[in-house]
């Protein structure tokens, strides 16, 4: 086995450096009433579940892929679709932002 160099880097390592940074692979949304739905942060979306987002037209559409079998108790709680979207693109924001200065972990 070779020595590892200075480039190399162990993939879940890597994932739960940044997982650790962003806060976990799951975003939380509270509503109102004290309630909590989940959806995968936009740093660990699937690629599948990235292209039905992406293939989504509208925030309900987007906002129901997101929330998957959740989406009716969101709306039963108070929650609504542009809320939602808000909480999603606030994600992305933070994402990009810190990765912009977070240095992973190697191993």
């Amino acid at each position: 086995m070779s020595k590892p160099s200075k480039s190399r880097y162990k993939l879940s390592a890597v994932k739960a450096s940044y997982a650790e940074a962003v806060g976990g692979e799951l975003v939380e949304v509270e509503t109102d009433d004290g309630k909590v739905f989940t959806f995968p942060h936009p740093m660990f979306t699937t690629d599948d579940l990235a292209r039905e987002i992406d293939a989504a037209e509208g925030d309900e559409a987007k906002a129901r892929v997101l929330l998957g079998d959740q989406w009716s108790d969101f709306v039963k709680s108070g929650g609504d679709a542009n809320g939602l979207m808000l909480v999603y693109v606030a994600a992305r924001i933070d994402m990009q932002d810190m990765m912009q200065k977070h240095r992973p972990t190697k191993r």
